[in-house]
């Protein structure tokens, strides 16, 4: 068999694939045999059929069924010839192929493109790395998202204020405002304004009783359509925030004595929570200068299956809830290209600098999970059991070894980011 390799570009190859006719004919053979199975002619047994016979009405049939038997298996061999491998389905062209002459078609299809490293020099790439000033406000904040996550639920008779919460029932109404059968939705919770979706209508829903009425105008799908609703009060509830006192102390953590004690413990995640935010961004916009300056190829068809892949996963948390897949691969195709990029620069590091992680370095970032958690020590020793589980560890170690060896070649300017600033920018987007 004879395969010649055309390179078309970086990632797409065309083989060439001629098989002659000594290599064809125990093949053709058989393909004879299995047909004459199938066919009854007059004055003859299945599969009793003379070769000749078979062959003069049926020669043409016959090509086309070896083609279709034997294809796969000429294809896959000139693979193998070439050390190529396809990520994507081949495109079939020029296929000849008659009894007693060779078998020829071509292939064309895309591989993992060969990646090129750039030569990597002091101040190769620039990038920013962030240290975040919290403030009183933060501390507020995670003190009242602490209290919150303790609150209790009270119903209320003085009417109901900005942050309450109607227990109700929703009856759609049609265009003239007569009630829709069978669009009567009973035990509905509502949250009157306060960032939550009824923000647009909440002056209609402040002051309201139990038994009271009023008309709202609320969206009926994710694509923004809206529809009139008459919304019946059945019970007003406002949440209460427990006291910052000794019980509170007790429900939060047993160790703690007075409320600086736990000021100081919410500082303290505070600052772990920045820390891991700016550890965060600084090694992907490290990763990303990477990928800016080394600009690997990638065979379209990888996005594509990348998107394929992600479709299938959106389609899953959906629940059977319609999805404009277009869209979606649209809006993720430069994340799918950006993930591909790094993918194959960060397997030609693995290559090059020969990045692995040992079983002692695995283990002892196990031991450090264990020692942040020591009451869940069995849970997690039966959870890394599972080689995946381990698998995940390693890739962890590996990428952050790439990410050390990369900073070396970055010229790295320092900010201080005061967390009042982004609150601005948080609360426009």
């Amino acid at each position: 068999m004879k395969v010649d390799i055309n390179t078309v570009n970086e990632y797409t190859r065309e083989l060439s694939i001629d098989v002659p006719w000594e290599e064809l004919e125990s093949n053709f053979d058989s393909t004879i045999k299995n047909f004459s199975k199938k066919i009854k002619m007059p004055g003859f047994r299945s599969g009793k059929i003379p070769k000749d016979r078979l062959l003069k009405q049926f020669q043409p049939n016959i090509e086309e069924e070896f083609m279709e038997s034997n294809f796969q298996e000429f294809y896959v061999k000139a693979l193998r010839q070439s050390e190529l491998v396809p990520v994507n389905k081949a495109e079939i062209s020029d296929v000849h192929f008659h009894m007693n002459e060779h078998f020829s078609f071509k292939a064309k299809f895309e591989t993992e493109p060969e990646i090129n490293l750039p030569k990597l020099k002091k101040k190769s790439f620039k990038i920013q790395r962030s240290s975040y000033i919290h403030d009183e406000h933060d501390i507020e904040d995670a003190m009242t998202q602490l209290r919150k996550s303790h609150a209790t639920m009270t119903p209320v008779e003085d009417g109901s204020i900005e942050g309450d919460y109607l227990i109700c029932t929703l009856q759609k109404l049609d265009e003239s405002g007569l009630p829709l059968i069978g669009k009567k939705y009973e035990n509905q919770y509502l949250r009157v304004g306060n960032g939550s979706f009824t923000d647009s209508q909440k002056e209609k829903m402040i002051g309201l009783h139990p038994n009271d009425s009023t008309r709202l105008t609320l969206p009926v799908n994710k694509e923004g359509e809206e529809g009139e609703y008459e919304l019946t009060v059945a019970n007003v509830e406002r949440e209460v925030l427990p006291d910052l006192n000794e019980a509170f102390l007790q429900l939060i953590n047993p160790e703690l004595k007075t409320v600086e004690e736990l000021t100081a413990d919410v500082v303290k995640k505070i600052q772990a929570n920045f820390e891991e935010r700016s550890k965060t961004a600084f090694e992907r916009d490290l990763s990303d200068a990477f990928i800016d300056l080394a600009n690997p190829p990638f065979a379209p068809s990888m996005v594509e299956n990348y998107l394929d892949n992600f479709v299938e996963d959106v389609k899953k948390q959906n629940n059977g809830e319609p999805l404009d897949e277009e869209k979606v691969r649209e809006h993720y195709k430069s994340t799918a290209e950006r993930n591909l990029k790094w993918y194959s620069l960060r397997n030609k590091l693995i290559e090059t600098e020969e990045f692995n992680a040992s079983k002692e370095e695995v283990e002892l970032d196990i031991e450090k999970t264990i020692n942040k958690s020591p009451k869940s020590e069995g849970e997690i020793r039966k959870y890394y059991k599972k080689p995946s589980n381990r698998q995940r560890i390693e890739d962890d170690l590996i990428e952050k070894k790439i990410l050390d060896y990369l900073e070396q070649f970055a010229k790295i300017k320092d900010v201080e980011i005061h967390t009042k600033d982004i609150r601005g920018q948080e609360h426009v987007h």
